[in-house]
């Protein structure tokens, strides 16, 4: 389940990038390049912030990582990474 869950956030990343709508994912990777990846970075630098604070303060720790995860599968998404690169990378840790 986990797995599906994964691949349909980012299919739908994927989607907003491919096909924009007026919607806060598109939003970030809709600006000229540069702009774009400075946006999603800040909002990564913000979410990392948020996710260490949430952890010193043992508060909404798993709320602080999901949208850290999110951010992060954002611009590996605007930058074109597949998915299933990230899986082989954590199975050749794995092994």
């Amino acid at each position: 389940m986990t797995d599906k869950l994964i691949r349909d956030v980012y299919q739908v990343l994927e989607e907003r990038r491919d096909y924009p709508i007026d919607s806060y994912t598109s939003n970030l990777m809709r600006d000229d390049e540069k702009r774009a990846e400075d946006k999603i970075l800040e909002k990564i630098g913000e979410e990392a912030t948020e996710f260490v604070i949430a952890s010193k303060n043992d508060e909404n720790i798993v709320y602080e990582a999901v949208d850290l995860i999110f951010h992060v599968m954002l611009l590996l998404v605007y930058k074109g990474v597949e998915l299933d690169e990230l899986f082989k990378e954590f199975e050749r840790r794995r092994s």
